[in-house]
């Protein structure tokens, strides 16, 4: 059964407070893109007055960034929250060298309620244990900083589809977020459905149905998305808010 969504409960308000015990995973997702027309005008205020969001990631990560500032471009009313961006990601092999760099910042900068942090490429060629590493030491930040909401993220997608190691391992990180109600950035789904609900399990982190579907549509533009199409970046942007 797929995680159930809180109404009307965009991502990043929600954050605010953190989860209570047996409260449902919220995850943002290509059908949170889809809706994002239904996130209500004053939860976007009121998100940037509640948050503060500590983010790290390298290139890859960077194009969440880049769709909430698309957003913001098109319309003043999306202006993003207040975000730290550190640069690193979450490494390869149970890699756990961003845990120090997080646990230093939040001692100092108290007042940060929401941590995030992406993937480079390091979901790709992870085994078991190594996100095993990372989901027990995203509860052990969660243990130590309650005040703190934790996102987890998917890996981007790398073309090796449902038989490759990827796919597994996205489906351990999706399967732990639902039954333990974590916060989760479902990196990988959004890349993977257009937004006529077509699936593209093959696809990778380029996006090349993208540039089909916006040879077809009107599509926002962008200066730059990193290792992919500008239309990716947007919809990660609108997945972000839900």
């Amino acid at each position: 059964m797929p995680p159930i969504r809180r109404a009307f409960c965009v991502l990043l308000f929600c954050l605010v407070l953190p989860l209570a015990a047996g409260a449902a995973p919220i995850v943002a997702d290509h059908e949170s893109s889809d809706a994002f027309d239904l996130v209500p005008d004053s939860l976007f205020a009121a998100a940037r007055a509640d948050l503060r969001i500590f983010y790290g990631h390298t290139s890859h990560g960077s194009q969440v960034v880049t769709g909430l500032d698309m957003l913001a471009t098109e319309n003043p009313l999306y202006a993003k929250p207040t975000i730290y961006e550190y640069y690193g990601d979450l490494g390869h092999y149970g890699d756990l060298s961003w845990v120090a760099p997080t646990r230093s910042f939040l001692d100092s900068h108290p007042t940060y309620n929401v941590v995030m942090w992406s993937w480079c490429g390091g979901a790709s060629d992870n085994t078991e244990a190594g996100i095993n590493t990372y989901l027990n030491a995203m509860e052990d930040l969660e243990a130590d900083y309650p005040g703190v909401t934790f996102v987890y993220m998917t890996g981007h997608l790398d073309g090796t589809g449902p038989s490759g190691n990827l796919y597994v391992r996205n489906n351990q990180i999706r399967a732990f977020c639902a039954a333990n109600d974590k916060v989760l950035f479902d990196f990988a789904d959004i890349e993977s459905w257009d937004p006529d609900g077509t699936y593209y399990p093959w696809e990778t982190d380029a996006c090349g149905w993208c540039s089909v579907w916006c040879a077809a549509h009107e599509c926002p533009g962008c200066g730059d998305c990193a290792h992919s199409h500008c239309f990716n970046c947007y919809r990660k942007g609108m997945a972000w808010w839900w």
